[in-house]
């Protein structure tokens, strides 16, 4: 008797060119991802051609952001009423129309207008790039089709600064706008040509439970942005910030509960999988973009590195999340996932603590060999997480899900860049205490130096700037010290998640015909 074929699911939506279309999904997404850091390295030069102040220019990036974070959970809504194909399309259009007003803008206002516009046509890519990616994939390639989607999300902002700072040195600032131009083009044509249309369904819009949401996560994107600006809770602004959020998502809450049409369904948070990935992605959106935002920092401020040089030392990081996401494609379908995030989780972890050893002093290879180990960690972590996260939840949450997903990961970065630079900027006043404290100008050495080098004036200010300098990079560590127990102590929630369910018994030739629709 011949062995049972192997079992085989068919995916929920069957489309003609699997891999040409996810080639046009990862570039629309990775397009949007990429604006989310590009644009950072060349806020100076933006800064004098625009006639802006250093606080008036952070509204680029700031209204990019908080534009992105209340226009994500409306990806679900939209994608019902408008079909997730026309959307998608929009969603394109739209972003690389606003990148091109970006690129050719002359004032301030118009860069924060069209900063907007870009934010919330990008807000839908990423959730209905991960939705589509389910669809066209059997459940036995989730792994490696989520592994191309961890891709984009990882390595798109590790590249970002680096690819804003060339095409800034080589060009102008303009060009990190344009440079989406023809992204934008080839992404449209294939999604036009190719991707389903999907199905329209007609649902009343919650006007009030946005309006709850869109305040407290806009309220919590400005209190995060303008937090260390304003000396925190010291200011009576982001009190009001503080509490704001705090009431637009009780009120959201409440309203979500007892709603007919709710905007969101909460019952979607009760897949445990679901809502422990939240959690973990939450977790991990602190400890990858807050790193990203500290090494640039300290490698030209302290090191003297060029913007291009620094780019390159950062590269094996996204080195090692594209070799990670490549195995891990492939093994989480064979070993249980959850084994994966713990193994990631951990070298994340040590990555970090082999930061804590940093001297300014010191070569580029330890900076280059931890980020690579951190690269590795964080796609074994990412890919099997998606995997874990939407393994149980019923399909027709996957958009709004998917969208959620999306946005507790960017409020996690937010979080994540404001506790370092937060800790950054505090300690280094303490650390700068304690050194001063430690130096004495009477002791001998010192005394000789002072003689031979024009008296104490010349030590003491010699002095000062050496401390500065040590207490900074200090500061840097006790950062990186604190991303390494963040991390750690993520490891239990670990357990919480469930094992997905293994293929179900081989199919007949009958039932493999049905499911495929032949």
């Amino acid at each position: 008797m011949a062995a049972a074929a192997p079992a085989v699911s068919a995916p929920a939506v069957v489309v003609k060119n699997k891999g040409l279309l996810t080639a046009g999904i990862m570039l629309a997404m990775v397009m949007q991802v990429l604006d989310t850091t590009i644009a950072n390295v060349a806020l100076p030069h933006m800064r004098a051609s625009l006639g802006a102040s250093q606080d008036e220019i952070n509204w680029v990036l700031t209204s990019y952001i908080v534009a992105s974070a209340i226009a994500t959970p409306l990806t679900g809504w939209f994608a019902d009423a408008l079909g997730r194909k026309n959307l998608m399309l929009f969603a394109v259009i739209g972003f690389t129309a606003a990148s091109l007003l970006c690129g050719i803008a002359t004032s301030l206002e118009q860069m924060v207008l069209f900063r907007v516009i870009q934010g919330v046509c990008g807000a839908v890519l990423a959730p209905l790039a991960q939705a589509t990616m389910m669809d066209i994939n059997p459940r036995e390639k989730m792994g490696q089709a989520m592994a191309i989607f961890g891709a984009g999300i990882m390595i798109g902002p590790i590249i970002g600064p680096t690819l804003g700072g060339w095409l800034t040195e080589t060009f102008n600032w303009r060009a990190v706008f344009l440079v989406n131009l023809p992204v934008g083009a080839l992404a449209l044509f294939v999604l036009f040509t190719l991707m389903p249309k999907g199905e329209i369904k007609k649902r009343p819009f919650d006007f009030f439970g946005f309006g709850m949401l869109a305040l407290a996560v806009a309220s919590m994107q400005l209190l995060l942005d303008r937090g260390q600006g304003v000396g925190w809770f010291d200011s009576p602004e982001i009190w009001l910030y503080l509490i704001l959020a705090i009431s637009g998502v009780w009120v959201f809450i409440i309203h979500c509960l007892s709603a007919k049409n709710p905007f969101v369904d909460l019952a979607m948070f009760k897949d445990r999988n679901f809502a422990t990935g939240l959690v973990l992605i939450f977790v991990i959106g602190i400890t990858l973009f807050s790193g990203l935002a500290l090494l640039p920092p300290m490698l030209q401020n302290l090191m003297g590195f060029p913007v291009i040089e620094t780019g390159i030392v950062m590269g094996p990081r996204g080195i090692g999340t594209m070799v990670s996401m490549i195995l891990v494609g492939r093994l989480v379908s064979k070993y249980d996932p959850r084994i994966l995030v713990v193994a990631g989780t951990l070298l994340t972890a040590y990555s970090m603590y082999m930061m804590t050893q940093f001297d300014i002093v010191m070569g580029t290879g330890p900076i280059m060999l931890s980020g690579f180990i951190q690269g590795i960690g964080m796609g074994l972590v990412f890919v099997p997480l998606n995997t874990l996260a939407f393994a149980t939840i019923a399909a027709r949450f996957r958009v709004e899900a998917t969208s959620m997903f999306s946005l507790i990961r960017n409020v996690g970065s937010g979080v994540g860049i404001s506790i370092v630079t937060t800790v950054l900027a505090q300690m280094q006043s303490v650390n700068q205490a304690e050194l001063g404290e430690r130096v004495t100008l009477d002791a001998g050495p010192i005394r000789d130096f002072a003689a031979s080098h024009g008296g104490f004036a010349n030590v003491v200010s010699t002095l000062n700037g050496l401390i500065a300098q040590q207490s900074a990079m200090l500061s840097f560590l006790d950062d990186f010290k604190l991303m390494m127990f963040v991390t750690l102590i993520s490891l239990p929630i670990v357990l919480l998640l469930r094992r997905p369910p293994r293929a179900a018994t081989p199919m007949t030739p009958e039932q493999r015909a049905h499911a495929m629709g032949e």
